[in-house]
């Protein structure tokens, strides 16, 4: 979670950017064009289109299949309520008035925002952040016709059913920024919104004048958001000024021109979405995110990069638009799109796949760092323009790979732009010579008889009574059975591990909380796991999808999810949008009352604020394992105080992995402050992650990193006493990445940030030599170790190995990070 204002500026396209642009001759009607100016497309038939490309479940069914969410009982409370026996989780638009009329004229805007709205939630303007006021908005199968925004709140899942995807229809008439505002008058701090979702929906905004501009989504957004399984449909008319998915967030640029001050996003991940038509199909500006599986037709620019950080893109589909990427906005001198990775995607019928504003004089010295890595073209004139003419040539090809930024191979840093040789993927992370990725289930074909309440099973989940044995029960019962357990909304508090059994399915409700409490969790020296999957020895699946793992109190010894369970390759297991809260929430006894912040005093650690042992580990026995939108975070501030006061709480180490065979996933995953280190891992192999994402702890080095939890060498954390000798600067603070004894660790995009020096931004401050942190990320040990996009904030040294430094930040500054576009350890 990024809290920091910024300065931002957006430098216009200078120099010989589309001053002589290349002539293109596969659409007569499109050209290439500047960021600024409008383009003609051709017009193409959307319903030959959608019948061809749409998703089955987008396509109309007369007779839809029950989805069992919308038929199950809902039970589900917010604990810490002030009323939660009264309060309303979840929330069926039709009984709000919504009729879902395909009519064209029944309006249901007032009571789709009713649904939204009730019972007293937390609305942008009013109100920043709140646990207590969680809420399901569910729309069954129908058409909804919309004259305005539908106001999005916080902590809301919009969901519609799968088996028919709902329409929200724009009236002609509509009057809007968006057919979903997710921070409508940007009432909400971009950085701060976690916590929600929309899925299986289209969105339809073709009954709107095409040069009306409009946005599908509007989803400014932080850490545990997510967008799945969605179509934007929007005009594909010359002129369109339709644009699916708008991001902006501001941006943070290292230029001494400054027109404004922001603040920016802190994502993200997204997936499985759909774009027919539009200026842009997408305009994104973050700081990070992964999305995957994103697919574009009849686009004029089918991505519109408005600025980032660091950005990976999974199997991305653009079919017959003008542009694929834009990344050249700010031009070459004056960059804010820092870096962009693509991977195992697809461009097809289109002028120019990527569009750049990088040159060997271009400004930042990193700005604008690509990598391509499997890509195939079809019928594409231009793979890369620059702001010259072409940089690599199109056709009918596969790009195997091909990047332009700093490498480091492993000594450095030199100047590359041209074909790289890709990282060797390990059979067992690959399918067909891709990477293995999976969607979040959503078990929409089974009946409603397959699934099993916690709380109709006994369980209060009223964040007071224990519930330790009845989830044991029940988990062990369900999957005896065969059955999918339903974790109702609520907080369900334990005193003992909940054991999660081999071919368990948990899928939660409005981030349904597990909270571990109590003497058992207490005793650092012996840590014990809240959430245990399967045993050592064990091998088969585990699905487990939308729940929050959290403690409450003095949980020194609290390992919130221990993963033991091994899983074939070809069949791994997954977790899905499954987070770890540590503090900062009501109901965890370590808010801003328990747990303030203490820059004045030297290493002071309060023993009832010692809160967690670790995030989550993958044991020595723990295989196949694909985690897909996972936030492990320690809090920072307090969700639900009003001015979201800072806090201090402290636990000791985020994802940890010793599993001997490896084969994990992590996409789209990110861990914050942690007091030793965000991810390690030791003694492994086969690992693939991007867009990974870290924040080391605020207070830090006050108390230095081995205060709250010394070094432990039976769990291999590294010895800041003896590790920091010798090397100036702040030494002893968490790494964001260790990597020790290890081999093929791939990672394909890294954002890893520190910010702080003791509660203060100077060190960060741009011009001030990067020194919150002296180093930030380590390799000890380890071979096949290979990384694209490499961005740190706040570290001098930006990799070291072996103890010794390899990659100083100054040659590698970018737009606010600093960035390495190719790594290869060997």
């Amino acid at each position: 979670m990024r809290f920091l204002s910024f300065i931002a500026v957006l430098v216009g396209l200078t120099g010989c950017i589309f001053a002589d642009p290349i002539p293109i001759h596969s659409h007569p009607h499109s050209r290439i064009i500047s960021p600024t100016t409008s383009v003609e497309l051709p017009s193409i038939s959307r319903n030959s289109l959608a019948s061809v490309h749409s998703p089955a479940s987008a396509r109309a069914v007369s007779n839809p299949e029950p989805y069992w969410l919308e038929h199950i009982e809902h039970q589900g409370i917010s604990a810490f309520h002030p009323a939660p026996d009264t309060y309303q989780v979840f929330r069926n638009v039709k009984s709000f008035g919504a009729q879902g009329m395909s009519d064209g004229v029944t309006d249901d805007t007032a009571a789709i925002n009713a649904a939204i709205s009730s019972g007293g939630r937390c609305a942008p303007g009013s109100c920043r952040s709140s646990t207590t006021t969680p809420a399901i908005v569910y729309f069954p199968a129908g058409t909804y016709l919309i004259s305005s925004s539908l106001i999005d709140y916080y902590y809301t899942q919009i969901i519609g059913n799968p088996n028919s995807l709902p329409i929200l229809k724009a009236a002609p008439h509509f009057g809007g920024f968006a057919l979903i505002d997710g921070d409508h008058g940007l009432g909400f701090g971009p950085t701060d919104i976690f916590y929600r979702q929309i899925r299986n929906l289209i969105l339809d905004m073709t009954e709107i004048p095409a040069g009306t501009l409009v946005n599908g989504v509007h989803w400014p957004t932080a850490q545990a958001t997510s967008i799945q399984n969605c179509v934007f449909r929007m005009s594909d008319a010359a002129g369109t000024q339709h644009q699916g998915l708008f991001i902006e967030s501001g941006f943070c640029h290292r230029s001494p021109l400054t027109i404004s001050a922001t603040i920016v996003g802190s994502g993200g991940f997204m997936n499985d979405l759909v774009f027919y038509g539009g200026m842009n199909g997408i305009l994104f500006g973050n700081q990070q995110y992964t999305v995957r599986n994103l697919t574009f037709y009849n686009a004029v620019t089918a991505i519109q990069q408005g600025w980032n950080w660091g950005w990976t893109y999974i199997g991305l589909t653009v079919v017959n638009c003008t542009i694929g990427l834009n990344m050249a906005t700010g031009g070459s001198s004056g960059q804010i799109v820092g870096s962009v990775t693509i991977l195992d995607s697809n461009f097809a019928n289109t002028e120019v796949a990527i569009l750049t504003a990088r040159t060997p004089s271009s400004s930042p010295a990193t700005g604008g760092s690509l990598i391509l890595d499997n890509v195939s073209l079809t019928n594409v004139a231009i793979a890369v323009q620059g702001p010259c003419g072409i940089i690599l040539a199109g056709g009918t090809t596969k790009i195997t790979g091909w990047g332009q930024g700093n490498q480091y191979t492993p000594n450095g840093p030199t100047v590359f732009r041209g074909p790289t040789t890709p990282f060797a993927r390990p059979a067992s992370l690959t399918i067909d010579g891709e990477f293995y990725a999976r969607s979040k289930p959503q078990y929409n074909t089974l009946p409603l008889s397959s699934f099993v309440s916690t709380r109709a099973a006994g369980a209060k989940g009223d964040g007071k009574t224990d519930d330790t044995a009845i989830l044991n029960n029940v988990l062990q019962t369900a999957a005896a059975n065969g059955q999918v357990v339903f974790f109702d909304a609520g907080t369900y508090k334990v005193t003992s591990t909940v054991n999660i059994p081999l071919g368990s399915r948990i899928v939660g409700e409005s981030y349904s909380v597990i909270m571990g409490s109590g003497a058992f969790f207490s005793s650092m020296n012996a840590p014990e796991a809240v959430v245990s999957v399967g045993t050592t020895g064990q091998t088969g699946i585990v699905e487990w999808s939308d729940m929050i793992v959290s403690t409450q109190g003095a949980t020194a010894g609290a390992i919130l999810i221990e993963w033991n369970l091994a899983s074939s390759p070809s069949s791994p297991s997954g977790m899905w949008d499954v987070h770890t809260r540590i503090g900062g929430f009501a109901g965890s006894n370590l808010q801003v009352a328990n747990c303030p912040t203490t820059p004045g005093a030297a290493n002071i650690v309060k023993d009832d604020c010692m809160a967690a042992f670790m995030s989550m580990h993958f044991s020595n026995s723990a295989a196949g394992v694909y985690l897909e939108n996972t936030w492990f975070w320690t809090s920072d501030h307090d969700l639900d105080d009003p001015n979201l006061t800072q806090v201090t709480v402290y636990a000791g180490r985020g994802l940890y992995s010793t599993s001997s065979t490896g084969t994990i996933w992590l996409v789209g995953t990110s861990v914050e402050h942690h007091a030793l280190y965000q991810y390690q891992f030791t003694n492994t192999k086969d690992v693939f992650a991007g867009h990974i994402q870290t924040e080391t702890a605020y207070y830090q080095p006050n108390p230095p990193a081995m205060v709250p939890f010394p070094a432990v060498s039976a769990w291999n954390d590294f010895d800041f006493v003896a590790g920091c000798t010798g090397v100036a600067g702040n030494c002893a603070m968490g790494w964001g990445l260790r990597i020790v004894g290890s081999t093929s660790i791939l990672i394909y995009g890294a954002g890893l940030y520190s910010f702080f020096d003791n509660y203060r931004t100077f060190c960060s401050q741009v011009g001030n030599g990067e020194v919150c942190q002296a180093r930030i990320f380590s390799i000890e040990q380890s071979s096949n170790i290979n990384i694209y996009n490499l961005n740190t904030v706040g570290a001098t040294c930006m990799l070291s190995r072996d103890g010794l430094s390899m990659v100083h930040y100054a040659p590698n500054v970018n737009v606010f990070p600093d960035t390495v576009a190719l790594f290869k350890s060997d």
